[in-house]
């Protein structure tokens, strides 16, 4: 099959089914897949279900393939010997959608307003994993076929840790072989500026408290003869950084590695305005470690950062106590080749150190998972480039994100694959937010560079 040749046949199925697209993803919205909640158990089984009925009405093979908690929907077209085989990850679960107050429609009662579709999962993912099926269904519905291989893993546990997708592709390891994954889980650059991350930084999470007296107890009576945990936490957190922003946390920067004077060049071409982004944020000055540029410390540094805080009485009005404990939850994003396991024993073992006597801390250590860097130049990031710039009208540009995707570690580790991180949605929709939302002409462009890039992949190799 010439698939250039094809590719007006797949556009034009993509144009005229259009508002079919987007009225059946708004009935996918319309389903609270929330895999928090065990409440909507049943409401994320049937999205579950309705999925894999999408796969087959696209001409797929589909199937629920059951966990420990929710269903991983498996779908696949193998009918491409010789060709490169892409698997396509994605997730129908969804994040709360609390506070509801702060929806202008409700959260799971899609609604378009100014070209934008309002409703939970909009971005993140529900509307980036469609386009992908629906480029699919452009393929198969017109030409019959596709020029590659594709099968997709879309699991309904995203949003709750994916406690079960490591032991699925173990198990599915033969099934799940390919040759490139793709996921649309992250953003573009900016409106009108497309890109393609390749790199994430990785994550270590952990939790302490300090436990004092076993109540807590009036401040005039027991002040300053008891060792107060709000007092001590306060120093430990303040003992994680020093004066400019630097980890001082022992062996913190010992395995990082440097940023290329290519990279550092590549993000500093892009456009970038720095007050405007304080503005957005709503801060007045920008912070962290020396001699790096905003963009450098978002996406290519490590961080250390306290998440929350409790300790004592915080209702209104003072209350005079030495509280009984005092809690911390603490995150470090990594780059590569730093080691999350390492650096927690490393955090723990400092804050021990600084504990006062009298005091008891207890240390819990949640997850973690390390840096991406994929080459920027392979031959499936090239494929990539083409078919977004013809989709959007624009080359995209080479990004990091700071943030953390786990499973594109895990793909490395259980397939031995990379991963093409193409987000078709912008860092302003509002993901994890009230008012998430997503930009109906970007659904679309996402759509036709899906439809391009199984092409492209087959001209890449």
């Amino acid at each position: 099959m010439d698939a250039s040749q094809a590719l007006p046949q797949v556009e034009s199925f993509l144009q005229q089914h259009a508002d079919r697209f987007v009225d059946e993803l708004k009935d996918l919205l319309r389903i609270p897949s929330v895999s928090a909640d065990s409440r909507h158990r049943d409401d994320v089984r049937q999205a579950a279900n309705y999925v894999k009925e999408r796969l087959e009405a696209a001409g797929l093979t589909a199937e629920l393939v059951e966990t420990a908690g929710h269903p991983i929907v498996y779908g696949e077209w193998t009918g491409a010997p010789g060709a490169p085989t892409a698997l396509v990850y994605g997730h129908y679960d969804v994040q709360p959608p609390d506070p509801l107050d702060r929806w202008e429609t409700p959260p799971f009662e899609p609604t378009v307003r100014d070209g934008r579709i309002y409703a939970r999962g909009a971005t993140d993912d529900k509307g980036q994993m469609y386009t992908h099926i629906k480029s699919v269904e452009a393929w198969l519905q017109t030409v019959g076929q596709l020029p590659v291989n594709v099968k997709f893993v879309i699991e309904g546990e995203e949003e709750v840790g994916s406690d079960n997708l490591d032991r699925f592709l173990e198990e599915q390891k033969e099934r799940c072989r390919c040759d490139i994954v793709v996921v649309s889980d992250t953003s573009q650059y900016a409106p009108g500026i497309p890109a393609i991350t390749y790199g994430l930084r990785g994550i270590m999470a952990c939790e302490v408290t300090l436990h004092g007296p076993s109540q807590d107890l009036h401040s005039g009576v027991f002040g300053g003869a008891v060792a107060n945990p709000a007092n001590a936490m306060s120093r430990l957190i303040a003992s994680l950084h020093d004066d400019e922003g630097r980890v001082t946390i022992p062996g913190f920067y010992d395995d990082v590695v440097p940023l290329t004077p290519e990279e550092r060049q590549g993000f500093a071409d892009l456009p970038f305005d720095e007050q405007e982004f304080l503005d957005g944020v709503g801060m007045t000055a920008p912070f962290g470690e020396p001699g790096y540029s905003t963009l450098e410390r978002r996406w290519a540094r490590p961080t250390c950062d306290v998440n929350g805080m409790i300790s004592g009485y915080t209702g209104e009005g003072p209350k005079t106590i030495v509280p009984h404990y005092a809690t911390a939850k603490i995150t470090c994003r990594l780059v590569p080749d730093q080691d999350a396991q390492q650096l927690t024993e490393n955090l723990r073992r400092h804050l021990e150190e600084q504990c006062p006597p009298g005091l008891r801390m207890e240390f819990q250590d949640y997850h973690g998972c390390p840096a991406i860097v994929s080459d920027p130049t392979s031959a499936a990031m090239d494929a990539a480039r083409r078919a977004i710039a013809t989709a959007f009208g624009n080359d995209p540009v080479m990004i990091r994100e700071g943030g953390s995707i786990p499973v594109v570690s895990t793909f490395r580790d259980k397939l031995g694959v990379d991963t093409l991180l193409l987000g078709w949605g912008q860092n302003t929709d509002n993901l994890h937010s009230p008012n998430e939302h997503f930009r109906l002409e970007d659904f679309h462009r996402g759509t036709r560079a899906s439809a391009r890039l199984w092409a492209e992949l087959v001209s890449s190799t």
